[in-house]
């Protein structure tokens, strides 16, 4: 990757620590979970409104690390209006963006999620990556909480 796309990925991950999308409780949510990173003190809610299997709306709330935040910030502007399936995919394609640094054929569809590629250089961060991800599959699952250290999901 150049050093020019590392830079503006660099920035892309903090303006969305800094300025998180759709960092909110969502009051009419019908699905909602907790993720929790006990060793990085990571720790998100995420709330879905789904209606006959569409996200219809997203959000999270919580605190953890940059990278932390601006996943699960990312994550939402993602999967509004997607599928259930279609967001289980997403999770499916961006465990094996952050294996491998980069979303290859998937890069258009990954659209800015392609920012968080260069996580996976370090190994205890990817965990921080993917917690609002583990809480949005939880939530569709109806299950209510999830940590990075007990998901079968890794």
């Amino acid at each position: 990757m150049s050093d020019d796309l590392d830079d503006l990925y660099q920035e892309v991950i903090l303006d969305h620590n800094r300025n998180p999308r759709n960092f909110r409780a969502l009051p009419d949510a019908n699905r909602l979970a907790e993720g929790d990173n006990p060793l990085c003190g990571d720790h998100y809610t995420v709330f879905l409104k789904l209606d006959n299997g569409v996200i219809r709306d997203v959000s999270f709330q919580g605190a953890g690390c940059a990278i932390s935040k601006a996943s699960a910030s990312l994550m939402t502007e993602q999967l509004k209006g997607k599928t259930a399936a279609e967001a289980r995919s997403f999770f499916s394609q961006f465990q094996r963006m952050l294996a491998n640094g980069t979303a290859g054929e998937d890069e258009d569809a990954m659209g800015s999620l392609c920012a968080l590629g260069g996580v996976h250089k370090f190994p205890m961060r990817v965990k921080c990556a993917v917690l609002s991800w583990h809480a949005m599959l939880a939530a569709l699952d109806g299950e209510a909480v999830v940590s990075t250290e007990q998901s079968p999901r890794d």
